[in-house]
């Protein structure tokens, strides 16, 4: 047998231990879809036009059709900019439509779905790769059953991030330093937060060198620590990681003429910054003001409590370095951000690491009793789906 028959056999070994979580991940999606489709006919609405033609759905096809340089000047003085929004989607949804019959929306759905189940193998192969295949279909499961799950199959970006983070998380697990490296590029042309990803795969790169180092020091003469050219492959992946969106925010600073800090000029005419969560907590803070939006108040509160201690107990089960890295960075921009409230929901779904816990307290449930959980749970996503995405819904 080659190397290529080697690969390709991995490659199926892989695929049919991750068919369950797949098939169960796209359950769950077509029931929140299908749910979606009839509370928007209830309402007059079109479902489709919710998932590609709304709210930053729109931006991401302009820039696919008309390209950079579009911007609406609103009467408080704020510019908005679509330079706001990094390209791979738009490249994928022009691409898309230039090979099929395709319409720019039409193909930024077609690689929502494809990606949201890209997404669901690399959570997948992450979680049976740190612990086993049980608790992989249970976070699999988990990540389809979040309130803003929605998302996942929108025009949106979260999906195909997601799923360029949790294969370049799984590369660095697995040693596959230039895979990794180039996953990571290719994400942070996805979105800003893709330097999680950079900085998840410099983390574990420098940890690596660090421990071959110990233990070349510790056996001496009696050989190399690691195989040869491993050091050089780890080099390769660390100066690939951040390519993509050290390119795309230097070329939005030369675009604007502002410089290496042009693209934080972009984000401040949307209103979006780094404050360290200020602006956030006034937020909260204001809720308390009254009622019955204190109860909102709450539970914004148990909601950051809940991220906290799923993180802590990442943390405590001794999740890899590169999972807590970027679930961190992840998580602090969502929540530190100065941007619009609403959107946070959805700005922590690629913090998959996050239900890693969760996933491992489901797995050594009994099955039935799972399977009545995640049931229970998935219709009420989908109905809260469909309502969310009715009303205020993203942006």
């Amino acid at each position: 047998m080659t190397d290529l028959d080697t690969r390709a056999a991995e490659r199926w070994g892989a695929l049919r231990r991750a068919a369950p979580a797949l098939l169960g991940y796209a359950a769950v999606r077509a029931l929140g879809l299908l749910v979606l489709a009839l509370w928007s006919a209830a309402r007059g609405k079109s479902a489709y036009t919710l998932l590609t033609a709304r709210w930053d759905s729109l931006w991401y096809t302009g820039v696919a059709e008309l390209g950079y340089g579009y911007e609406v000047r609103l009467p408080d003085g704020d510019v908005h900019s679509n330079l706001a929004f990094f390209p791979l989607l738009p490249w994928l949804e022009r691409l898309g439509a230039a090979v099929g019959p395709l319409s720019y929306a039409d193909a930024g759905f077609v690689v929502s779905l494809l990606a949201s189940l890209a997404a669901a193998w690399g959570i997948f192969a992450v979680a049976e790769h740190v612990y086993d295949r049980r608790v992989g279909l249970c976070a699999v499961l988990l990540w389809a059953v979040l309130p803003v799950g929605v998302v996942q199959s929108m025009a949106y970006s979260e999906s195909l991030f997601t799923a360029l983070a949790a294969w370049s998380l799984y590369a660095v697990l697995t040693g596959r330093w230039v895979t990794a490296g180039a996953l990571a590029a290719l994400a942070g042309l996805t979105r800003p937060v893709g330097l999680a990803v950079t900085a998840a795969v410099w983390a574990a790169a420098v940890v690596a060198f660090a421990r071959d180092r110990s233990r070349a020091g510790a056996e001496g003469a009696h050989g190399p620590p690691y195989a040869p050219g491993e050091g050089a492959r780890r080099v390769l992946g660390m100066l690939l990681a951040p390519l993509g969106a050290a390119g795309y925010v230097l070329w939005v600073g030369h675009r604007t003429g502002d410089g290496p800090l042009g693209y934080l000029d972009v984000q401040a005419g949307w209103r979006n910054g780094f404050d360290g969560g200020a602006a956030f907590a006034r937020f909260v803070a204001e809720k308390f003001t009254s009622f019955p939006a204190a109860l909102a108040g709450a539970a914004l509160v148990v909601g950051v409590a809940l991220l906290v201690r799923l993180y802590v107990a990442g943390v405590r089960q001794r999740q890899p370095l590169a999972l807590l890295v970027y679930t961190g960075i992840v998580v602090l921009l969502a929540l530190c951000a100065s941007s619009y409230f609403g959107s946070k929901p959805r700005l922590l779904l690629p913090a998959f690491p996050l239900l890693l816990p969760l996933a491992r307290a489901l797995a050594r449930a009994r099955t039935s009793r799972a399977a009545v959980v995640v049931c229970g749970v998935a219709v009420a996503a989908a109905v809260y789906g469909a309502f969310w995405l009715n009303g205020s819904g993203p942006p």
